[in-house]
């Protein structure tokens, strides 16, 4: 584990809806103004969000990134939330290299903003937005072993107390969210769930067990279910890969009527 990073997965919840007061989110507004009082405040923070997809890693270069609203239906001032926390392009290049020096081609974009798995967590976190932030992109082939190595070329970075956050959802089935919540829906949800604890928190499994269990996440009981689609759960799979370890903590929070989970990884400080 880096000394310099720690590394924190979290469950975003849906859309602008933590910071509009829902009820169904309370426990995840708890959990995570509750997490950043624990964590050493960053110096800067990067972000791998479940909404933002390209053909190789990309990373946000601009010093000024604007806000991104990418939810659709909701009320007015969704649209009007601000977080005008500033980048970080010095740590955008570095995160490159550390990429292409493992084999990753990446690139940078100096235009894109942050989307909502972005700075609707971080509003409830850091709402001052005075940390320098960078986003890193999914990879839209959303194999598993990629995102693995992703977070592997990673553990290189040297960027002193550096938050990573995987901003994702660790249940994330739509229709399930609003249809009725059945005993089989919630038995479901739960097995997922404790499958995920087991293999994030378990000291008994070794780290080539535990990374292989990630990689074939889709063999967890009831994984499709869970995520139709996984780009909510690969955050996790580059968090995992950049600690390789057992994390630290784990919080289960009911968020949408639905477990959810989050994992934190603390930075161990050399002897």
């Amino acid at each position: 584990m880096n000394a310099n990073i720690d590394v924190l997965y979290i469950s975003h919840g849906g859309g602008p809806m933590p910071l509009l007061g829902d009820p169904d989110h309370s426990e995840l507004v708890s959990t995570l103004t509750e997490l950043a009082g624990t964590l050493r405040k960053p110096s800067a923070i990067l972000v791998i969000s479940a909404h933002w997809e390209e053909s190789v890693p990309t990373i946000t270069s601009g010093a000024k990134p604007p806000l991104i609203y990418d939810y659709y239906g909701f009320p007015p001032e969704s649209y009007e939330i601000t977080y005008p926390c500033p980048g970080e392009p010095a740590l955008a290049r570095q995160i490159q290299q550390a990429l292409e020096q493992a084999g990753l081609p990446a690139r940078l974009d100096a235009q894109r903003g942050f989307d909502h798995g972005h700075f609707v967590p971080l509003k409830l976190m850091y709402p001052q937005a005075d940390i320098p932030c960078v986003q890193l992109s999914l990879v839209n082939n959303m194999d598993a072993e990629t995102h693995l190595a992703i977070g592997r070329a990673l553990q290189t970075l040297k960027h002193d107390r550096l938050l990573v956050i995987g901003s994702g959802f660790s249940f994330h089935n739509m229709r399930a969210f609003f249809g009725p919540n059945t005993p089989d829906i919630q038995a479901g949800n739960q097995a997922f769930e404790d499958w995920l604890e087991q293999t994030c928190s378990s000291t008994e499994i070794s780290e080539t067990e535990r990374g292989r269990r990630l990689a074939q996440w889709e063999q967890a009981p009831h994984a499709r279910f869970c995520h139709p689609r996984e780009e909510h759960l690969l955050p996790l799979h580059v968090c995992y890969g950049l600690a390789e370890q057992p994390c630290d903590t784990h919080i289960s929070a009911t968020v949408l009527r639905k477990k959810a989970g989050f994992f934190y990884w603390r930075a161990t400080p050399q002897a």
